[in-house]
């Protein structure tokens, strides 16, 4: 985990200090990734986010997070939808880098769990409810509409993610 932990800091370090950036006003950006890990023992956290652009730094849009594992007695299921918006720093911070995007933003949704157990009596919703996260992120375009981004902070059932990035446009 302290290597992940390092290689995401590096590449945000070094993004930072890249020259505006990849992310204009009307795009529909998609993001599709795995956790690296989870709030919950077991599984592996699946999740995408929808965003378009509004304005020269903001988007908002969607989010869905996934996540089941199965212990001795014990099975379940978590999913997590909600909305988030994503300021963009790079004009901020002066990059201009069109294959560098930098950003960060709230969450809010709602979180859903369903319990099979054999010895708690959770009850089928037990956990459910809403949710609010903070999260940070980069992306890096490897080609002009198609990248790669990593997340962190709190965005469903995990708390880093990695993935693919792609441009709608």
């Amino acid at each position: 985990m302290k290597t992940l932990t390092t290689l995401i800091f590096t590449f945000l370090t070094i993004t930072t200090f890249a020259q505006n950036g990849a992310y204009s006003k009307g795009d529909k950006l998609l993001n599709i990734g795995i956790g690296v890990n989870s709030y919950y023992d077991g599984g592996i956290p699946l999740g995408a986010s929808f965003e378009k652009g509004i304005t020269e730094n903001i988007s908002v849009g969607a989010q869905a997070d996934f996540l089941s594992a199965d212990y001795a007695s014990i099975k379940f299921t978590a999913l997590y939808i909600g909305l988030r918006a994503s300021y963009h720093v790079n004009q901020l911070l002066n990059i201009e880098n069109n294959k560098i995007d930098l950003y960060g933003g709230p969450t809010l949704g709602y979180r859903s769990f369903t319990w099979k157990d054999e010895d708690l009596n959770l009850g089928d919703d037990y956990g459910s409810g809403l949710f609010l996260g903070v999260y940070i992120g980069g992306k890096y375009y490897i080609h002009k509409n198609i990248g790669l981004f990593s997340e962190l902070g709190a965005i469903g059932s995990t708390n880093a993610r990695i993935g693919v990035a792609f441009k709608l446009n």
